[in-house]
């Protein structure tokens, strides 16, 4: 047994908020000196962070943020390679007193399940805090959905602007919390929250006459017409949240659009990859069962007559095993060709995690019974290799066809055992398509 493991997870929590407490005390609390807006959820939070920026932006206020993907600071700015969504508290608070020091006037924080748990935000004092979703995740942690959303709602606690998704279940216990409270809606949930507490005194954020396409959407705010060069509901939905945090700092619907309107891509969210070959490839974060039936749904309705959908994934180690037979099902049901192949295995055996995911693959086509998790068909593949993965998704490929890869999006490394491998999935995309 790891000493890691020794301690159950309450009892490590003391030491994180020791630390925490400690981190405060050497950087001097700065987030008292500046506002913090965080966003958690389960899905969306990357695509939020990026646009709440840009609309802070195009304000004119100076603007810092950490993220899965990026960090920033004014006008500089740098990928996140650690693989944290959410640094330590330490180098949390030290992000914090720097970007006071650029003097930045908002900061953007997108806060994990896991650091909340841990204490790795104690001491920081959110302005607004922003929830997307809560779906299934984190379950090895966290153990049951109940916990999983305790923990983001010590997020809201003393927060003085609180934002929910209202289309997501239970928003209610979000907008307990806050003195401004906002709820958005693609399915104009109005009547429901209304329904739930006539107290919580949410303003609306309600869009209308959506129109989703291949490459975007539009949609209406108060008679304004809005346009995303972001596809999918779900990026109307992350929309929204953004919108939200501009109104509660009093910056207008246009100003927000336009902002909205610069925004062209995502790095690892819905990233396409330019090519010769007449294929459609894109690049996608999604490791989630709700992430992934929604990235699908989108998929299915770009694919042309006759054309197939090619679907690269695996599932990442040391993390909630339950989801990956529910994950191989969704792709399986959506996808024409399916690949299953590694992706951040950690300590765990990589064959392992491949056949669990596996298992939903081949077990929606028959009798589950009957079936060999191991056993492959002239449809699906377990490839190890997620290069050699990739290599034969582009060699099946033929014009029209739209190529998925997912679970690894914009991240610039593989977690095996102890090493970080450099890893990205676009640039093997680009590499192998250079060589074919």
């Amino acid at each position: 047994m790891q000493i890691k493991n020794l301690f159950p997870q309450k009892i490590k929590n003391i030491y994180h908020l020791g630390q925490a407490g400690i981190a405060g005390l050497i950087y001097g609390f700065p987030s008292k000196n500046i506002k913090v807006i965080g966003v958690t959820g389960t899905n969306g939070k990357t695509t939020t962070c990026q646009m709440v920026a840009k609309i802070l932006e195009e304000a004119g206020k100076r603007v810092a943020m950490a993220s899965t993907i990026n960090f920033k600071l004014g006008e500089k700015e740098w990928v996140n390679k650690t693989k944290f969504t959410t640094l330590s508290s330490f180098q949390v608070q030290k992000f914090v007193k720097e970007a006071v020091e650029n003097k930045c006037e908002y900061l953007i924080l997108e806060v994990s399940s896991h650091s909340l748990d841990q204490y790795r935000v104690a001491g920081i004092k959110f302005h607004t805090a922003v929830i997307t979703n809560v779906t299934r995740e984190h379950l090895d942690y966290h153990k049951t959905m109940t916990e999983y959303r305790l923990a983001k709602i010590k997020m809201f606690e003393d927060a003085r602007v609180v934002i929910a998704n209202l289309d997501m279940e239970n928003p209610e216990e979000f907008l307990e919390f806050g003195e401004e409270k906002y709820g958005y809606t693609i399915e104009n949930q109005k009547s429901k929250i209304k329904n739930k507490n006539d107290n919580l005194k949410c303003k609306i954020i309600n869009a209308e006459d959506i129109e989703l396409g291949a490459d975007g959407s539009i949609y209406k705010l108060k008679n304004i017409n809005f346009k995303l060069n972001l596809p999918g509901s779900f990026n109307v939905e992350n929309a929204l949240a953004a919108t939200c945090v501009g109104l509660s700092e009093e910056i207008n619907l246009e100003k927000i659009k336009m902002a909205l309107e610069k925004i062209k891509n995502v790095p690892g969210r819905l990233e396409s990859v330019e090519n010769n070959k007449g294929i459609r490839i894109i690049v996608d974060y999604a490791v989630t069962p709700d992430s992934l039936e929604k990235l699908y749904e989108y998929v299915k309705t770009i694919r042309e007559e006759n054309s197939r959908i090619i679907a690269v994934f695996g599932a990442c180690g040391e993390r909630d095993r339950g989801k990956r037979p529910i994950m191989g099902e969704i792709v399986g049901k959506n996808a024409d060709l399916v690949i299953v192949t590694n992706e951040d295995p950690y300590r765990e055996d990589p064959e392992q995690i491949i056949d669990e995911v596996f298992s939903g693959v081949v077990g929606i086509n028959g009798d589950r019974t009957n079936l060999s998790h191991k056993e492959e068909k002239e449809n699906c593949w377990r490839i190890m290799d997620r290069r050699e993965a990739i290599k034969k998704a582009l060699q099946i490929a033929k014009p029209g066809d739209i190529v998925v890869v997912t679970g690894k999006g914009a991240e610039e490394t593989m977690a095996v055992g102890k090493k970080r491998i450099p890893w990205n999935d676009k640039k093997v995309i680009l590499e192998e398509l250079e060589k074919s």
